[in-house]
């Protein structure tokens, strides 16, 4: 249907429900913008309803009705009344925004799993209404429901994005809570939690174990695992000074696997006789940068 058809009428703002407002975020920021509009140059737009139990129900305009509460001048808003049926209403959430701040990816998979978990529709059946392909409903669907309750309860509080969340359904719902505590722990970075993740997927209880309980130092023997190129910790000259270190222990730890390994480990007396120098330069040069960073007191307590 055309989402301008429907009649035209002032309401109230209490006699506006808000059964659907759950579909949507919130956004503070754009209500205060909201209201300061509404101020200056009064509605612009009606917002749009439709009857439910001889109520009417908001479907768009819930950004409007909230700031709207804060302008005395406005008790009433300018409604659009559609005449809809349950899954016409909730795809009317989607449709009557594409032109303005689009939904975002989490708005879009409750639509999907309302529709086919609420009203009964197929995949097939909700990807038509939607105006989607088949797939798309598909991953909007998998995005909610292979996350655990309390994942989803802390996405939809707006605790945590959905870029982690993504991440998250990578591992079976038993695991996502104990992962989302670790990365707020640790405050991981995308990159860590996804090498995290990688490397709990299949891994033993003993590793797994290992794994949450330090991160960075799974992260860190892991061969072939990308470090972190920031940690939000530190300050600009210290996130650069652990990037240079970070390379430089791996170099060491990766020279140290070298000369573990059998057969090759082939140093002649005369190698050791022309690398004792070098070695003695390496160890003086990580005393002296110990030094600078740790100051010579504190640098001296570490190495007793």
């Amino acid at each position: 249907m055309g989402w301008q058809e429907g009649i035209v009428r002032p309401v109230s703002l209490d006699g506006l429900g808000q059964r659907y407002r759950r579909y949507r975020l919130a956004d503070p920021e754009a209500e205060e913008a909201m209201a300061g509009s509404l101020r200056r140059w009064g509605q612009l737009s009606p917002v749009v309803a439709c009857v439910r139990d001889e109520q009417l129900e908001l479907l768009d305009g819930f950004k409007r009705w909230t700031a709207a509460r804060q302008v005395s001048e406005l008790p009433s808003l300018s409604v659009r009344v559609l005449e809809v049926d349950e899954p016409t209403a909730k795809s009317a959430i989607l449709g009557l925004n594409r032109e303005q701040r689009p939904a975002r990816e989490l708005e879009e998979a409750w639509i999907v799993q309302a529709l086919v978990r609420d009203d009964g529709m197929t995949q097939v059946e909700a990807a038509h209404l939607l105006g989607r392909h088949k797939s798309w409903v598909c991953r909007r669907l998998a995005f909610l429901e292979r996350l655990s309750v309390a994942v989803k309860e802390d996405l939809r509080l707006g605790l945590m994005g959905p870029s982690l969340a993504r991440q998250l359904t990578r591992l079976p719902a038993g695991n996502q809570e104990a992962v989302l505590a670790l990365v707020r722990r640790e405050t991981l970075t995308a990159q860590e939690v996804s090498g995290v993740i990688d490397l709990l997927q299949g891994a033993g209880v003993a590793q797994a174990a290992f794994v949450l309980a330090q991160p960075r130092a799974a992260l860190a023997q892991a061969q072939g695992m990308p470090t972190a190129l920031r940690d939000p910790r530190l300050s600009r000259a210290g996130n650069w000074l652990a990037k240079y270190l970070t390379q430089a222990l791996e170099a060491l730890v990766r020279v140290e696997h070298w000369l573990r390994t059998p057969n090759e480990r082939e140093l002649r007396a005369t190698d050791r006789e022309i690398l004792q120098p070098l070695l003695a330069r390496a160890g003086d040069e990580a005393r002296g940068v110990a030094e600078l960073v740790l100051g010579p007191d504190l640098q001296r307590e570490k190495m007793s």
